[in-house]
């Protein structure tokens, strides 16, 4: 089953990997083990889980503006993800995504937390503001 997406390409470029939805915001800025990959906040629906090579899927960063230089240390050490949606925009988190050319994408037509699924799998092409999901 294919479902297509459209919306703001924030950052240009394209992405592809597995999806890793959350309702819950995240913070590069000590929620997240830069050096790993995996989400550390205390009691976060993604505790536990590895941002590594995933499309993520988060309504907003949330943190401080570390989140950029934190982003920019991911994107060094190979945990970075492969893409980003997000509902609302940080302006931390989109000049990290400018700093690493990590392909960001928002104000799709339809909420991305509600319609993409962890596991599925999703193409981010940001240049043209188009989201491809594959469900099995």
């Amino acid at each position: 089953m294919k479902i297509m997406l459209r919306g703001r390409g924030v950052v240009k470029g394209f992405g592809e990997g597995e999806a890793l939805v959350t309702r819950q915001g995240i913070s590069f800025t000590g929620g997240v083990d830069i050096e790993s990959g995996i989400i550390v906040e205390k009691n976060h629906e993604l505790e536990g889980k590895s941002i590594v090579n995933k499309v993520l899927v988060f309504p907003a960063g949330k943190g401080s503006v570390g989140a950029s230089s934190e982003l920019y240390h991911a994107s060094k050490a190979g945990t970075a993800p492969r893409a980003i949606i997000n509902k609302q925009l940080d302006p931390p988190l989109v000049f990290g995504a400018i700093l690493v050319k990590l392909p960001l994408m928002c104000d799709l037509n339809k909420d991305p937390i509600e319609t993409i699924r962890t596991g599925d799998y999703v193409k981010v092409d940001a240049t043209r503001g188009i989201v491809e999901i594959t469900r099995k």
